[in-house]
C-alpha cells in the first residue's frame, strides 16, 4: 500500500481502478524546407489553424453543455489564442525568414509563450502551461495527420493517474466512467481543478512520486482511492482501508445532501449574530452557483479574465459588459465587490509584450502595475464608475502596501468622478471603495489605511505568503503555507482592530476563509463577512448556523496565544468538531 500527499482541489472520495496514463512531452524535430515551398508551407499552417478552430469551437459547445461556462472557458481562451495575429505572425515568420517547417514554426512560438508563463508568479497562470502545449499538440496534430486517440478502454470506475492532464485529454473522457482523478503537477488554479469541481469528481494534484513507479501499460487490475476533500492519494489499499474509506464516502453523501436544505436559510450564528456569507467568483456565470448554494452576493469579483483571453486590452464597454451581466444575475440589491486588476508586470494580454523581473512576486504587480500603466486603469474605473449606476457595486483595490499607493488611485477614482459630473454621465457618489489586506505592512498600519478606506478584505492567500516568505504554488515548501500561522493571526487580529476604531467592516475573500475550521477561527477574530468559493458557502454556512459567536470568541482567543501553526490547527479543529462533528464527516481521523 502506498500512501501519497497532494494538493486537494475536488472534495469527495473515489475508489476504483487504476487507470495511468504514459507521460506526454511535445517534441518537434526542427526541419527546414526549401524557398519554393514558403507559400505552400505557410498555406498548410493556415488550414491547420482553422481546422483546429473548428474543432475546438466543438470541443467548447460539449464542454459547455456538459460541465458548464467556467470549465468550457479554457477552450474559449485557446480559440482566442488561434486568431490572434500575435501569435500566427511568428509562426509564419519563421516559415518566410528561417525557412522552418510549419510544424516546428508552430511548436517554437507555443513554446516560448509557455516559458512566459511558466515564469509567471500566480498559480493562475502558471497551471495555464499545460494548456498552451495542449493546443500547440492539436495543431501539429492536424499538419501531421496524427490526432490524439480519445481513450476508449476506461473501466468503470475509473481513477486516472497521471503526470498532467490537458484539457482536451480531460474532456474526452467517457465522464460516466471516472471516479477520480489525480495528477503529478497542477494547482488549485489548473483546468483539470476546474473541470473536476464542475463535474463533482474528487480529485487531487501536485502529488510528489505520483506516476514514478506505475506502468501505463500494465493491465493487472489495481484499486486507488482519491480522497479530494484531505489530498490523500492510496494505491493498492488494504481491505481496511478500502472499507474506512467506503464508510467515509457513505458519511460524505449523506452530510452533502443534508447542506441543501440550508440554501435558503440565513447565515446566523446560534446565538443570532448575522455573517454575511458572499462567493468568490472569476466569471459572471458562477454568479448562479453562488446564489443557489445560499450566498448573499458577491466579495470577490476577480477581473484578470477578461485581459488574458484576448489580444487587447479589454475596452471600457468590454468591462461595462462583464459588470452589468454580473449585476443582472445577481439581481435585488445584493453586492458586487469589483477587484481591480491584479496582474505583474509580465502578465499582460495576449497581443502585449512581457518584461520580465527577476522576482515578480515583489516587482510590478496589482495597485503598483495598474498605477504604471493609468490609461488602462482609468479604462477599467471608468467602466466600474458607470456599472455603479445599475447596481450595489463597490471598488476594490489589491495588495496595496502603503498610503501613497492608495491615495493615488483614490485620486484617479475622484478625478474620473468629477469628470463624469461634467459630462452628466450617471454613476453612484457614494460608491464604496476599499482594499486587500494582503501583506504584513497593510496589516501592520491597518489602523492608517481605516481612515482612507470604506472596508477592508483580507486575502490570506498572499498574507500568508508574504508574511512566511512561501511560495504556496511550490510543492516543496507547500507543507510550510499555513494560514494558523501564529503571525499570521496576530495580523489579522491587528486588522480587525484597526478597523472596528474606525468602524469599517472587515471581510476574509481568500481561500482559507472556506474552510470549516478556519472560518471559526475567523469569527472569532471579529470578522463578520467571509466571501468563499462558490461550493464552499453551504458547508460554511452550517458551521455559523451551529455555533456561537462566544464559542468562536474563546477559540480563537486561546489559538492566539499558541506558538506554533500545528497546535493552533490541531486545537481550533479539536473544538469545532466537537460543536459541529457532522462537517467533519469522512475527513482522516473522524469516527
Amino acid at each position: 500500500m502506498l500512501r501519497l500527499e497532494g494538493i486537494p482541489v475536488s472534495p469527495g472520495v473515489a475508489i476504483g481502478r487504476l487507470y495511468a496514463l504514459e507521460e506526454g512531452g511535445l517534441r518537434v524535430a526542427r526541419r527546414k524546407i526549401a524557398p519554393g515551398r514558403v507559400e505552400a508551407e505557410c498555406l498548410r499552417l493556415d488550414e491547420a489553424l482553422a481546422a483546429s478552430v473548428g474543432e475546438l469551437e466543438r470541443v467548447h459547445a460539449e464542454a459547455e453543455q456538459h460541465m458548464g461556462s467556467e470549465a468550457a472557458n479554457v477552450f474559449r481562451f485557446h480559440i482566442g489564442m488561434l486568431h490572434d495575429r500575435s501569435m500566427i505572425e511568428p509562426m509564419r515568420a519563421l516559415i518566410t525568414d528561417r525557412l522552418d517547417a510549419a510544424e516546428y514554426a508552430v511548436f517554437k512560438t507555443f513554446r516560448a509563450l509557455a516559458e512566459r508563463f511558466a515564469a509567471m508568479p500566480d498559480s493562475a497562470f502558471t497551471t495555464k502551461t499545460d494548456d498552451i502545449d495542449d493546443l500547440a499538440e492539436r495543431v501539429i496534430g492536424h499538419l501531421t495527420g496524427q490526432i490524439t486517440a480519445a481513450h476508449d478502454d476506461l473501466p468503470e470506475d475509473a481513477v486516472i493517474l497521471a503526470s498532467e492532464l490537458t484539457p482536451s485529454e480531460t474532456v474526452g473522457f467517457d465522464r460516466d466512467k471516472i471516479a477520480g482523478l489525480a495528477t503529478k503537477y497542477g494547482g488549485k488554479t489548473s483546468h483539470t481543478a476546474i473541470v473536476a469541481r464542475a463535474l463533482g469528481i474528487p480529485a487531487v494534484v501536485g502529488v510528489s512520486g505520483l506516476t514514478d513507479d506505475i506502468d501505463p501499460n500494465d493491465e493487472t487490475p489495481r484499486t486507488v482511492i482519491v480522497d479530494g476533500s484531505s489530498g490523500v492519494v492510496i494505491i493498492d489499499p488494504d481491505e481496511a482501508t478500502i472499507a474506512d474509506y467506503v464508510a467515509r464516502r457513505e458519511k460524505q453523501r449523506t452530510y452533502a445532501l443534508s447542506l441543501g436544505e440550508l440554501a435558503d436559510l440565513p447565515a446566523v450564528t446560534a446565538d443570532g449574530t448575522a455573517i454575511q456569507l458572499l462567493g468568490n467568483i472569476e466569471l459572471a456565470e458562477e454568479i448562479n452557483t453562488v446564489l443557489t448554494a445560499g450566498g448573499e452576493g458577491i466579495g470577490l469579483y476577480r477581473t484578470e479574465f477578461l485581459y488574458l483571453t484576448r489580444k487587447t486590452f479589454p475596452t471600457e464597454a468590454d468591462h461595462l459588459e462583464a459588470y452589468t451581466q454580473c449585476l443582472k444575475l445577481l439581481g435585488d440589491d445584493r453586492p458586487l465587490v469589483i477587484r481591480t486588476l491584479d496582474l505583474g508586470a509580465d502578465k499582460y494580454a495576449l497581443g502585449h509584450p512581457a518584461h520580465s523581473e527577476r522576482n515578480p512576486f515583489l516587482g510590478l504587480r496589482a495597485i503598483r502595475y495598474s498605477l504604471a500603466q493609468p490609461d488602462g486603469f482609468k479604462t477599467q474605473l471608468r467602466a466600474i464608475l458607470r456599472a455603479s449606476a445599475l447596481g450595489r457595486v463597490r471598488v476594490m483595490f489589491p495588495l496595496v502596501t502603503s498610503v501613497h499607493e492608495l491615495r493615488h488611485a483614490k485620486l484617479i477614482l475622484h478625478d474620473l468622478m468629477e469628470e463624469f459630473l461634467e459630462e452628466g454621465v450617471p454613476f453612484d457618489p457614494n460608491l464604496k471603495v476599499g482594499m486587500m489586506v494582503e501583506v504584513p505592512s497593510a496589516a501592520i498600519m491597518a489602523e492608517t489605511f481605516a481612515r482612507e478606506v470604506d472596508f477592508f478584505s483580507i486575502g490570506t492567500n498572499d498574507l500568508v505568503q508574504y508574511t512566511l516568505a512561501v511560495d504556496r504554488t511550490n510543492e516543496r515548501v507547500a507543507d510550510l503555507f499555513t494560514p494558523t500561522h501564529p503571525a499570521v493571526l496576530r495580523l489579522i487580529k491587528d486588522t480587525v482592530r484597526g478597523a472596528r476604531r474606525h468602524h469599517i467592516p472587515v471581510s476574509c475573500c481568500g481561500t482559507a476563509a472556506g474552510d470549516v475550521d478556519y472560518a471559526v477561527l475567523l469569527i472569532g477574530l471579529g470578522l463578520r463577512t467571509l466571501s468563499v468559493t462558490p461550493t464552499d458557502i453551504p458547508n460554511i454556512k452550517r458551521i455559523i448556523r451551529s455555533i456561537t459567536v462566544g464559542q468562536c470568541e474563546r477559540i480563537a482567543k486561546k489559538a492566539v496565544a499558541f506558538d506554533s501553526a500545528a497546535t493552533v490547527s490541531a486545537f481550533v479543529r479539536d473544538k469545532a468538531r466537537k460543536i459541529v462533528p457532522e462537517a467533519f464527516a469522512g475527513r482522516p481521523g473522524e469516527d
